[in-house]
């Protein structure tokens, strides 16, 4: 009889600390914050990267628009800034285009490695065209 006290006091105790964990889990707000950060950022190398391609439709591969079938992709906070990796492509006849765009606090653009050799002949020196 004792120990049929005892279990249902520990099984008692315990679930109420996995309640109360589980609640603080779900009601911190931190995480949502975060994925705000993460998407402004993602929003901020799409615009530079159009800008630099400047093929007027391209299609982008990035964190917020996965396709696994291209690649993987990646944001990740860089000191104050950010760094986002993807994908592009101009049109359907293109090949892929690895990118990985760096961005400072601000979400100004830092230094942008692409492997596309049509941007060779790009004078910013922020851009570096890797083989």
């Amino acid at each position: 009889m004792n120990h049929r006290v005892g279990r249902f006091v520990f099984a008692f105790g315990v679930g109420l600390i996995v309640a109360f964990l589980s609640y603080q889990w779900i009601t911190n707000p931190a995480p949502g914050v975060e994925r705000q950060l993460q998407e402004a950022a993602v929003a901020a190398a799409r615009k530079h990267l159009e800008t630099i391609v400047a093929a007027g439709d391209i299609r982008i591969v990035d964190p917020l628009a996965p396709d696994r079938k291209v690649g993987k992709t990646y944001i990740y906070r860089a000191g104050d800034g950010w760094e986002v990796s993807g994908y592009y492509q101009r049109n359907e006849d293109d090949r892929w285009h690895p990118y990985l765009v760096t961005l400072d606090a601000a979400h100004a653009l830092i230094q942008l490695k692409v492997q596309d050799p049509a941007l060779v002949d790009n004078a910013d020196p922020r851009i570096e065209v890797l083989p």
